[in-house]
Formats: structure tokens, C-alpha cells, sequence
């Protein structure tokens, strides 16, 4: 790939993790062009998208002339190359960012993945109702630990200040599983508040499922 090639993302609008490269990449102003690859459709086990990543999974990143896959590690990149700030210079202070942001893409979304949580019920009688009790058992103690986590920020605007961190970008895509499959968190003050904030932010808003795929 040329250095100069646009931006595009392979992504998948109700991914988790296609998501957070959605508001990361707007947060950074950095325009590019979104190709869908359907899930739902198997299309990531294709010989394409293979080629792209062999792991079959999204999102895939090509930015710079380079092609990355594995959203934490983007998230990396995209903050090392364009001084975003999604973390503290402090590291003390960015370990607890990352331990925020950890807690929710390393522990909690890998079990809350639809293959995950479809292979699981499918030891069940009821595969639907299987898959919505696997999602409460693991989303709501997964929410439950986070807000905690954030009483150690106080009382700042998004997770951890006053401006979006690593954190809020993990955050607001297993907000959104949460919602889909009922598992309430308004019980969760310090989450709410933040939950609010984002939704407000330009960045976020653009790159929520329901903006991506209106239909």
C-alpha cells in the first residue's frame, strides 16, 4: 500500500470493536471510507477478508500504508500518530485508564461475542433465551465492576476528566450491547452520566450503530 492511500475501514456497524475505531477515527478528524463486511452474511470467513486478516474478525484498519487489525492496537497507533490524548502522560494515571478500558475489551467483550455467546447457547433448549441469559450473566457484574472502577475518577465529565480517554471509547459500544439485550444499567450513576456526555459529543454520535445503519 502507498503512504498516500485513503483511509479505509472494514468494519461491521454493530461490532464492538469496529465501533470504537469509529468514534476514535473521528475523534482524530481523520477522514476515511467505511467497507462493510457482514457478519450475519459470514462474509469475514471469506478468501477476502481472510487475506485481510487471518483471524476473520473486525475490524481492519488501512491508515498510512500500513494495514492493522486488532482494535486495542489501533487505538495505540492512532494515538501515538495523532496526539489524540486518550491517555494520561502520567503513567500511574494511564494504567488506570488502561485498566478501565481493559476491563471492558479484554474481559468483558470476548465472552459477550456472538460466537461466544451462540456457541454456548447452543447447548441450551432455547438458543434465544440462551444467548440473552449469557449476556445478562457476564454484561451486568462486567458493568457492575466498572462503575465502581470510575469512583476512583470522581465526579469528571467523561470517565476519567474532562475530555474522552481509551476508557469512554471501550465504554460506549458495550453500553450499546447492554441496551440490545436488556441488561439495565441505570442503577450505575457515574456510567449514566458519562453515557450522556458521549451520546452529546459529535464524535460518538457519528459513529453509533444506529447512525452507521439507520435501516
Amino acid at each position: 500500500m502507498s503512504a498516500a492511500a485513503e483511509t479505509v475501514l472494514f468494519d461491521y456497524w454493530r461490532s464492538s470493536a469496529s465501533y470504537r475505531l469509529r468514534i476514535a477515527l473521528n475523534l482524530a478528524g481523520i477522514p476515511y471510507t467505511a467497507v462493510p463486511v457482514d457478519l450475519v452474511a459470514a462474509e469475514q470467513t471469506s478468501e477476502a477478508h481472510l487475506a485481510r486478516n487471518p483471524q476473520g474478525l473486525v475490524p481492519v484498519l488501512d491508515i498510512d500504508g500500513h494495514r492493522l487489525t486488532q482494535s486495542l492496537a489501533i487505538l495505540d497507533y492512532l494515538n501515538d500518530t495523532r496526539d489524540m490524548g486518550l491517555l494520561p502522560a502520567d503513567p500511574a494515571k494511564a494504567v488506570q485508564v488502561r485498566a478501565l478500558a481493559h476491563a471492558i475489551a479484554v474481559d468483558l467483550h470476548p465472552v459477550c461475542n456472538l460466537r461466544v455467546a451462540k456457541h454456548a447457547a447452543g447447548f441450551t433448549d432455547d438458543v434465544p433465551q440462551g444467548m440473552a441469559d449469557w449476556m445478562a450473566h457476564f454484561i451486568a457484574p462486567g458493568l457492575n465492576a466498572f462503575e465502581t472502577m470510575l469512583q476512583g475518577f470522581g465526579t469528571a465529565t467523561f470517565c476519567c476528566g474532562d475530555a474522552p480517554t481509551l476508557a469512554d471509547i471501550c465504554l460506549m459500544p458495550q453500553l450499546y450491547n447492554a441496551r440490545r439485550w436488556n441488561v439495565d444499567f441505570s442503577q450505575f450513576p457515574r456510567m449514566s452520566a458519562v453515557e450522556a456526555t458521549c451520546a452529546a459529543h459529535p464524535a460518538f454520535a457519528a459513529a453509533h450503530p444506529d447512525t452507521v445503519n439507520p435501516d
